[in-house]
């Protein structure tokens, strides 16, 4: 079965927007375990606009499952990371003030950058993924840096989803299916939603773990954290 990593920035961000400590990012990763999500994912930046520094070290003994921390590998998050030993790291070409990750990584340009990196990782015990676009030529680049996975950045499939699903999903399942092939395995994330995710499952079924965030803590205002992410885990079945 495909896993389920809930990415709780959300949490954080509307916890920041008033100050203190209300939603608790602790309780909310404990709870999503607790209701069966196999995974937490956060994605800590420069600015700490969302999950600070101080929640990466505090998350930790609290993951009872799999933990995935997102992040362009500066050596300030080289070093984090390192300390913290997560399960896995998933490395985003975002710039410093990034909203949000919207393209994968030039595997090929950033080569040497990418190799090394993932070594150092590999070194210290953490698997690597590297976030790339539903492209071959680039997945070849990402199987060159010896990387554990790939995630596949799913916006595009998102939007293009509703008006034509196959022509959504087919680029997305020609580079999983080339990513198997080179050994690698194979993550997705970035809009997957309740409307969407099973759709995309049934057609790349060897997905390892899909990490979802936004559409899941937007679901659970309205259905509630539990509901929604028995809905998300039904969606992977």
């Amino acid at each position: 079965m495909t896993r389920l990593s809930v990415n709780i920035n959300k949490i954080a961000t509307l916890r920041n927007s008033r100050g203190g400590k209300v939603p608790s990012v602790k309780e909310a990763a404990i709870k999503c375990q607790q209701f069966g999500a196999q995974g937490i994912t956060i994605h800590p930046r420069p600015d700490e606009r969302h999950i600070t520094r101080h929640d990466v070290y505090e998350l930790k003994p609290l993951i009872t499952t799999e933990f995935n921390i997102e992040g362009y590998p500066s050596e300030d998050f080289l070093k984090m990371v390192t300390e913290v030993k997560p399960h896995q790291v998933t490395l985003v070409p975002d710039t410093h003030n990034q909203l949000t990750s919207d393209h994968g990584w030039d595997t090929w340009k950033n080569l040497s950058f990418l190799k090394e990196v993932i070594t150092r990782l590999q070194e210290n015990g953490i698997r690597t993924s590297i976030f790339v676009d539903p492209d071959v030529v680039a997945i070849e680049g990402a199987a060159e840096t010896k990387t554990n996975r790939i995630e596949l950045y799913t916006e595009p499939y998102a939007t293009i989803y509703p008006l034509d699903r196959y022509k959504a999903v087919e680029p997305f399942a020609e580079a999983a299916n080339a990513a198997k092939k080179m050994g690698i395995e194979i993550n997705a994330g970035h809009d997957l939603s309740l409307e969407n995710l099973n759709y995309l499952h049934k057609h790349i079924p060897d997905l390892a773990e899909v990490s979802i965030g936004h559409a899941l803590i937007a679901d659970a205002l309205y259905l509630g954290l539990e509901t929604t992410i028995k809905k998300y885990l039904e969606c992977l079945r």
